[in-house]
């Protein structure tokens, strides 16, 4: 299972190089371990969560012209190559193509104790310090303005509204970062996400002192 994991690591890594600052390989690193502490409670299969964790974000539609199928295409054409058992394989791609927040507007699809260990992982690297910044870094990419007191945040109700908004960065805490506490699956992503949680609010608080020159 190391050599496994270890030859994956080494094809995120290679594959990322070049990547958004918010989305590159040190964002697959943290998922990964968070993953692995969470699931030291859950006791999910290992593999499968080191590998979904890995390669969850290894063709980003947001990077790869809305493609959602290339993600879990390039993971699969991998693990292959590698002799990663068949129903791993399976389970590694189902993640990948139901675990993202955009994906929770359909309302139903797969899921499991894995994909729940994971999807966990990967909210909570969205939310807190790390997630402000990754936040603001990709605004920066996007060319969004930090904030317009005239354009009030929106609710969305449908995977297209959230995949088309170019709201000003902050709207992006009430449209998804603060959210996403609440949907947590594990006890210990809760856990997590409540002090992340806590932070964003204060460090919101703060933007808007200093936004009115107080």
């Amino acid at each position: 299972m190391q050599a496994t994991i270890e030859k994956t690591i080494d094809f995120v890594k290679e594959t990322l190089a070049h990547a958004e600052a918010g989305h590159d390989w040190f964002h697959i690193e943290r998922v990964f371990k968070t993953a692995q502490t969470i699931n030291q409670q859950e006791n999910g299969n290992e593999l499968v969560v080191a590998l979904a964790a890995l390669l969850h974000d290894i063709a980003d539609p947001k990077f790869n012209n809305g493609d959602e199928e290339l993600g879990p295409h390039i993971a699969t054409s991998f693990l292959k190559s590698i002799a990663v058992d068949e129903k791993i394989i399976e389970h590694v791609k189902l993640i990948i193509q139901h675990m993202s927040f955009k994906n929770s507007f359909d309302g139903t699809g797969f899921t499991s104790k894995e994909m729940q260990i994971v999807q966990d992982a990967d909210r909570l690297d969205a939310i807190g310090a790390i997630g402000i910044a990754r936040a603001f870094t990709y605004g920066g990419f996007k060319n969004r303005v930090l904030y317009d007191p005239a354009i009030l945040p929106e609710e969305h109700r449908s995977k297209e509204s959230y995949k088309n908004t170019t709201a000003p960065t902050i709207n992006h805490f009430y449209e998804k970062l603060l959210l996403l506490k609440d949907m947590m699956n594990t006890e210990a992503g809760k856990t997590l996400a409540a002090e992340r949680h806590q932070f964003m609010l204060l460090y919101l608080e703060h933007f808007y002192k200093e936004w009115e020159g107080k």
